[in-house]
């Protein structure tokens, strides 16, 4: 999943207990608008273009797959949740909240709702200080100029100071313990999604199946006695050499590991898809394999119900997939579930996503990694 959207906002209060309404806004905005990556320090900074109480100003990195519009539609509503009253009347005020989409990617936005870089933020130096903080390879896509640039250049002589240093949600989920993650689920489960997701959010490697590479795949489909056991074989083999080799080999620049498949699951999908001669002999291969295959430290397991499973597979489009029934997603969730049970040994979480939109719906996408922290405790 590269659609993930980097967005930079700015937030800013100077009404009622600022430092409160800042800790909630950026719980609500990891909740509601999009996953809380980075989070700058906390400023206090004069009222910038009116005589006000001081502000308190930060900078939030935001991924989200929503478009700008989207976003700010859902920033808007988060700020009148969080008690921003908008004056009829031009002009600064003082506010309970403010937020300000700073950035979004490099991307040049002018509509009548939303302009993006914000047209002033390199005249504030109440944005660019909590900015710099988050330490982004970013350049204004009109000026053409990186932070630092803009902080040199910037004729803003306001006396900000640094308050505090702000936590965020992700802080408190540490997966970064772990070597090895492992993300497991039905066909159309999501779970490829949903590792690409949080490798971007917390700067893992990620291992994917390439399933798309395999010619036995939709030969399957059209005819499972006759390729059903060189599918299976094909599979093993592919899988054993990737994990092994991505496994290896050490990234310096990645905090841990996370695969959208456990090799397991060849086993799982061979004993539904082969006859019994077929299974007894790939056990015995696949059980020689497995012996020198690594464990992963968390296995996750999606679990969703067979008419979801049904409805992703359709919307997702894959032509060799759109006549795969529902009998036979069963059997591997019921397949699946057996494995579970059988593994004493194995750090198992199972998620019941059949009715939730991790994709589309942040609250559902919080909620898993709200389920993934209670793990780690």
């Amino acid at each position: 999943m590269d659609n993930q959207n980097q967005v930079v906002l700015a937030l800013g209060s100077n009404q009622g207990n600022r430092l409160e309404t800042i800790q909630s806004a950026i719980e609500s905005i990891h909740n509601e608008v999009g996953t809380v990556i980075k989070v700058s320090k906390l400023y206090e900074t004069p009222a910038w273009g009116f005589d006000s109480a001081p502000f308190y100003n930060c900078a939030l990195v935001v991924h989200s797959p929503l478009s700008a519009e989207a976003l700010l539609a859902k920033v808007l509503a988060l700020e009148l949740k969080l008690g921003r009253i908008r004056a009829s009347d031009d002009g600064y005020q003082a506010r309970v909240i403010d937020i300000d989409v700073i950035a979004f990617n490099e991307d040049v936005i002018a509509s009548e709702k939303l302009k993006v870089p914000h047209p002033l933020m390199q005249e504030r130096m109440f944005v660019l200080l909590p900015m710099r903080d988050l330490n982004l390879d970013w350049r204004h896509p009109i000026l053409q100029k990186y932070l630092p640039e803009l902080l040199k250049a910037s004729e803003d002589k306001s006396n900000c100071k640094v308050v505090q240093t702000l936590g965020f949600p992700l802080q408190k989920i540490p997966l970064q313990k772990f070597n090895y993650i492992a993300i497991e689920g039905n066909i159309g489960a999501g779970k490829t999604t949903l590792v690409s997701k949080i490798a971007q959010d917390f700067n893992a490697k990620t291992v994917l199946e390439r399933f798309a590479d395999n010619p036995f795949l939709p030969k399957f489909y059209e005819d499972q006695n006759r390729y059903a056991f060189p599918l299976e074989m094909s599979f093993l083999a592919d899988r054993f050499q990737q994990i092994s080799d991505d496994l290896a080999q050490f990234d310096l620049f990645k905090d841990f590991i996370i695969a959208d498949y456990h090799i397991f699951k060849s086993l799982i999908f061979a004993k539904v898809t082969l006859s019994d001669d077929e299974y007894r002999l790939y056990r015995k291969l696949f059980e020689i394999i497995y012996k020198e295959m690594p464990k992963p430290d968390l296995y996750i397991y999606l679990y969703q119900n067979t008419e979801r499973l049904l409805e992703n597979i359709k919307q997702r489009g894959r032509s060799y997939e759109q006549e795969i029934p529902a009998e036979y997603l069963d059997k591997i969730n019921w397949g699946y579930l057996d494995y579970i049970k059988s593994q004493s040994d194995l750090n198992i979480l199972i998620i019941d996503v059949s009715d939730r939109d991790f994709i589309k719906n942040q609250q559902d996408y919080a909620f898993i990694l709200e389920e993934i922290r209670k793990k780690t405790i």
